[in-house]
């Protein structure tokens, strides 16, 4: 029987839930549930350089930019984001949304998750410049200052 989860990681409010990583697919794909309460902070607007990446909504809703289109993505609802083009999200409803977020291929991972972490739980205000540097080196592109 597999473990509910393989990795869970927190940062802030947010709740990085892992199924698989990409030692459990030879690289091809990193799988997880994210946990986004109301009205937390979110990562700044971005772009992946070489990974695509999916968004099912299991529950709650989410405001989704996609380059410059925004939608409401509800319970059942999907999208997908081509690498290279810029988007965010922001939880503005009253309830907890719960998403399953697959990349493609596997170098935005655990690793990247567990970094951003450190940085947020070291007290005080986060280091900005430390956090573009941890985004820069796993393919995560800030086009806003953070």
């Amino acid at each position: 029987m597999f473990p509910k989860f393989k990795e869970s990681i927190r940062i802030g409010g947010l709740e990085i839930n892992f199924l698989v990583d990409g030692e459990d697919t030879d690289g091809t794909l990193v799988q997880f549930e994210f946990v986004v309460p109301p009205n937390i902070k979110v990562p700044a607007p971005h772009f992946h350089v070489g990974v695509d990446e999916t968004l099912y909504i299991i529950e709650g809703e989410l405001t989704q930019t996609v380059g410059a289109e925004t939608m409401e993505l509800r319970a059942g609802d999907h999208c997908f984001i081509k690498r290279g083009v810029v988007h965010g999200f922001n939880n503005l409803g009253t309830q907890t949304a719960r998403v399953l977020c697959t990349l493609s291929p596997a170098s935005i991972g655990p690793a990247y998750f567990r970094e951003i972490a450190e940085v947020f739980s070291a007290g005080g205000p986060p280091d900005m410049q430390r956090i573009i540097t941890i985004m820069k080196r796993h393919g995560l592109e800030p086009v806003k200052p953070v």
